[in-house]
């Protein structure tokens, strides 16, 4: 079972003796918790519980059409929110200031950084895939406007986003929300995407990402289209129904991304996410943001969302070996998602 732990302090983020694998651990002296949240407690991220959380960082409120980015004070709390951000209270990292470092081949830095909660509805029962097109743009201008102001931050070099929707996909609150965390250092994964986006574009002339938006565009593996956006299961998904979101045209800033195109894609995932929710039931998933380094001066990757539906466990080879056995073709899969997604994008546009 998962343990949940509050980081009061730092804790370390440790280095696999070769590999470059980081995890997260409690300090010395933190108290960890193997029970979760009881289903009979009142939800913290619901209207009137606000005092259950760290003060609002940003509220955004909707007012005359208007759209107004308010925060907490000692005086007051902001109560008629569409989207609040706030401090997690069971922080991955945190930004206190004991730190200690060790090296090689016992590695080990400070896990120093921010980890915010976007609360995305104030509705406890309002699932993500069920969300409107208007609610999903408020939470992607609260997105992009935390990851601007993160990047202003000492010590942050990369931002990450995600989400855990059912307890399946590692969700400790049930009310539809999302995560930020930033690090001092670029996670692998992020590292090994921009290593080989480097190498393709250095063999090859030209960005990979792009040149797989050209395969997959109107193939055997795309979901759905629009204007800005492109939606398609990979040529080798780790799991059954994955699929990515890319934007049509090359740009690695999620933070540079217009008005225009975030209310294409709030389109988009909306009726991914529904079109998805239909054909699984429901069935619980991870969407993660894959973004460029914003701060440094590192390689670069064309930025895009994934999506990860989480329909049984792992074996030994998985685990062990880094060989995924995927119960269902991706051309399949595209073709039972693009079905239902179109069907749910024809919805929303008002087209029978």
């Amino acid at each position: 079972m998962r343990q949940f732990f509050r980081l009061k302090d730092l804790g370390d983020l440790r280095k696999d003796y070769v590999l470059d694998k980081f995890v997260v651990v409690p300090a010395a002296d933190q108290v960890t918790d193997n029970k979760p949240p009881s289903g009979n407690d009142k939800c913290p991220y619901c209207p009137g519980n606000e005092s259950m959380t760290e003060p609002a960082l940003l509220a955004l409120v909707v007012k005359d059409g208007m759209l107004q980015r308010l925060s907490d004070s000692e005086d007051s709390i902001i109560d008629d929110w569409s989207v609040r951000v706030f401090q997690s209270k069971t922080p991955v990292v945190a930004t206190s200031s004991s730190a200690s470092y060790s090296d090689k081949p016992l590695y080990s830095e400070p896990a120093y950084g921010y980890h915010q909660i976007v609360v995305a509805s104030p509705d406890h029962k309002q699932s993500l895939s069920q969300m409107s097109v208007e609610q999903w743009g408020n939470v992607l201008v609260v997105i992009q406007d935390r990851v601007r102001w993160l990047y202003t931050q000492k010590s942050v070099t990369y931002v990450s986003i995600y989400i855990n929707s059912g307890a399946g996909a590692g969700a400790q609150v049930a009310h539809p929300h999302l995560h930020i965390v930033t690090f001092s250092t670029i996670p692998p994964v992020i590292e090994m995407e921009a290593e080989g986006s480097h190498r393709f574009m250095n063999e090859n002339g030209n960005c990979p990402a792009c040149n797989v938006i050209a395969v997959e565009s109107s193939g055997p593996r795309q979901i759905l289209a629009t204007d800005s956006f492109l939606a398609f299961c990979p040529w080798a998904p780790t799991y059954p129904y994955e699929f990515w979101i890319y934007p049509k045209r090359h740009i690695t800033s999620f933070s540079k991304i217009t008005q225009k195109e975030i209310n294409d894609l709030a389109l988009m995932l909306r009726a991914t996410l529904g079109g998805m929710s239909k054909v699984l039931k429901d069935a619980p998933f991870n969407l993660v943001f894959h973004l460029s380094p914003e701060k440094k001066n590192s390689r670069q990757i064309h930025w895009h969302i994934e999506v990860y539906p989480q329909l049984g466990t792992w074996s030994g080879l998985e685990r062990g070996f880094g060989v995924y056995v995927n119960n269902i073709r991706p051309e399949k899969s595209a073709e039972i998602l693009g079905s239902a997604c179109r069907k749910e994008f024809g919805g929303l546009m008002g087209i029978d």
